[in-house]
């Protein structure tokens, strides 16, 4: 499950350069091509990817939540706003201590998992909402809950290509949660720190060429070159080995492809969750033939793991900043000599 999650996530998004969060004439604030939301006099109207909300204001802010997916508490964590939640799914893969000693105190409740959510459970938590990846196979559960009167929202953050964009996601929070002046201030931060982090890499002169993802079985799923791999690879000042491919998806390729593509390659990153080389070589002994295996630095993304838990997936998802500044610092370590990485680890 852990190496799902991770193929899902490394596969998705793009990122890009900074984003100004827009606002139409009509107050709209538009997060994105996929989220919108817009405050009209007694309602809140959100559009998210294909789904249209109406919510009353009276509604708002929310104190009670249950939560069904890791990646949106990010969100929450960042707000500080933890007390809110009443719920969680798969409480194994939240790195978050604050949930985790809410979860030990009985506070927030386990109502299910990836394969079965406790529909009952979560009624009987009497939420405000549930907030929750739109997953079709769900679509039942969403509508028993619907009809027990409990908002059901969708938030697909990953499929967000620009990384200031999924972290704008962060107003929706803010506005939901009554958090509107915190959420704002965290976004203009991150922001700030991205493209200053991004300008900070521009003025190396090296541009190392970089590979990406692992092997699957016979297939290397690499990020396509408008993914958000590839992109922040580009702000991180470095060339991505598909970086001309135009791609928002992964690209299939066989090892021998990869290896014709690879020859010139400095580093490995996002080489899933894995301890050490021998991992690597454990799960596929080709991976020695590669030159940046023999020669080159390999990064996983598991410098922030506990058991199941890994944190590139929850704050990591808000935190375009950091995630940028451990690739730069991989790239370019002379330009962050006291920086240590967040989320990535070197594999020796």
């Amino acid at each position: 499950m852990k190496a799902k999650k991770i193929v899902i996530f490394l596969l998705l998004a793009v990122i890009g350069c900074k984003q100004e969060t827009k606002i139409s004439s009509t107050n709209e604030v538009s997060l994105s091509q996929n989220l919108k939301f817009e405050e009209q006099q007694n309602i809140i109207k959100i559009s998210s990817g294909k789904f249209q909300y109406q919510l009353n204001k009276n509604k708002i802010p929310f104190e009670k939540i249950v939560v069904l997916n890791a990646s949106l508490l990010g969100y929450i964590e960042e707000l500080n706003a933890e007390d809110r939640i009443v719920g969680v799914s798969s409480p194994e893969y939240i790195y978050s201590e604050k949930i985790n000693a809410l979860i030990a105190k009985g506070k927030i409740q386990n109502v299910g998992n990836e394969q079965k959510f406790d529909v009952e459970k979560i009624i009987s938590l009497k939420p405000d909402a549930v907030l929750s990846n739109y997953i079709a196979s769900f679509d039942n559960t969403y509508q028993v809950l619907k009809n027990n009167g409990i908002d059901v929202l969708f938030l697909d953050e990953y499929t967000e290509q620009l990384p200031l964009e999924k972290t704008a996601y962060l107003k929706l929070f803010g506005n939901l949660l009554g958090l509107d002046e915190i959420a704002n201030s965290k976004y203009e931060e991150i922001a700030k720190n991205y493209q200053q982090i991004k300008i900070l890499a521009s003025r190396s002169s090296s541009k190392p060429k970089v590979l990406a993802n692992e092997m699957y079985g016979d297939i290397w799923y690499l990020p396509g070159g408008a993914t958000s791999v590839a992109h922040f690879i580009s702000d991180a000042n470095a060339q991505y080995v598909l970086q001309n491919n135009q791609n928002s998806k992964s690209v299939t390729m066989s090892f021998e492809q990869v290896f014709a593509t690879s020859y010139d390659v400095n580093f490995w990153v996002n080489a899933g969750n894995h301890k050490s080389k021998n991992d690597l070589l454990a799960i596929n002994p080709f991976y020695n033939k590669l030159s940046v295996f023999k020669s080159g630095k390999i990064y996983s993304i598991s410098a922030k793991e506990k058991d199941k838990a890994n944190d590139f997936f929850c704050s990591g998802v808000v935190r375009a900043d950091l995630v940028l500044k451990d690739y730069v610092k991989i790239f370019h370590p002379e330009l962050l000599p006291n920086y240590t990485l967040t989320y990535m680890k070197e594999l020796l």
